[in-house]
């Protein structure tokens, strides 16, 4: 029991390391690490292992973390601050800020990091993301999501589940399973983007106008 709660008590440890690690990063920043994200998503061609482009066109929105950073010793933890946008009959949506926390998600050495991209295939998905909190896997169902050419794309996890999974390392795209994250509004990084508090449900909604620091994120998501 002692050693079970030395285990616990080490993992909130590493919780909090990691926040504090990224609050360094202000919100602009994160949305021009969040650009690149897409802008490398839009360059890798599909026969090198990239998401497939039928994936990408037929999803409702997109969620970018550009670093999704873990630690393990005993038990892992992982935190990461991102964006979501999701399309309109023309564009996409200004972006609503959004926090990853949970277990461990199949990193293996302490301090890894990683970009995470979510593709979120269907209105029951869509609707997801106008709350407050949701678990992966419990509240939403999720697969780690496939690669390759768009004939790979035809898998049971790809038909049926709500959000498909990616992460980035060294370049590539891989589809990585979150199941038992949770996916919460960021409030502060809306503050900060817009001036004023507001919910992720207003700004999906269409009819909020993207803010100025958001403009090199907002042009990257056409070119998808």
């Amino acid at each position: 029991m002692k050693r079970q709660s030395t285990a616990i008590t080490a993992g909130l440890l590493l919780t909090s390391l990691l926040v504090g690690s990224i609050a360094w990063a202000d919100t602009p920043e994160r949305l021009n690490a969040g650009a690149e994200t897409l802008q490398a998503l839009a360059k890798i061609p599909e026969a090198d292992k990239g998401i497939p482009q039928d994936l990408i066109k037929k999803a409702h929105c997109i969620v970018v973390v550009p670093s999704l950073k873990g630690a393990a010793l005993g038990v892992g933890a992982e935190y990461g601050r991102g964006f979501v946008s999701c399309r309109q009959r023309v564009g996409w949506t200004a972006p609503a800020a959004v926090k990853v926390e949970g277990g461990s998600f199949g990193f293996q050495i302490g301090g890894s990091e990683t970009e995470v991209v979510m593709l979120v295939m269907n209105e029951k998905g869509m609707q997801r993301l106008l709350s407050n909190k949701f678990t992966l896997g419990a509240d939403a169902t999720i697969a780690a999501g496939p690669v390759g050419r768009s004939a790979a794309a035809k898998t049971d996890a790809a038909m049926t589940a709500e959000i498909l999974s990616y992460s980035r390392s060294r370049g590539l795209f891989a589809g990585v399973s979150l199941s038992g994250a949770t996916l919460r509004e960021d409030d502060s990084a809306n503050k900060d983007m817009y001036g004023k508090a507001l919910t992720n449900r207003e700004i999906l909604s269409g009819k909020t106008k993207p803010p100025a620091v958001a403009r090199t994120f907002m042009s990257a998501l056409p070119k998808l």
